[in-house]
């Protein structure tokens, strides 16, 4: 599960418990907005540039594995 990993955070005290990336105060749903909206990981990281694209990869490889299995 990502949750409370080295990838994501939750908790009550930031953003009253919404998912962020780990070590920041981005909402992880910003991402997947930004990606739904057709905006690139690039635009995303230049919005957001307390978050690495190394964070961003490995949320999206981590939910390859939990969806897909590899």
């Amino acid at each position: 599960m990502l949750k409370d990993s080295s990838i994501i955070s939750a908790s009550p005290e930031i953003m009253g418990g919404t998912p962020v990336f780990a070590f920041t105060r981005v909402p992880v749903q910003t991402l997947l907005d930004y990606l739904k909206a057709g905006e690139s990981i690039d635009d995303f990281l230049d919005g957001f540039p307390t978050v690495t694209k190394e964070q961003v990869i490995a949320l999206l490889e981590e939910a390859e594995r939990q969806l897909v299995g590899n």
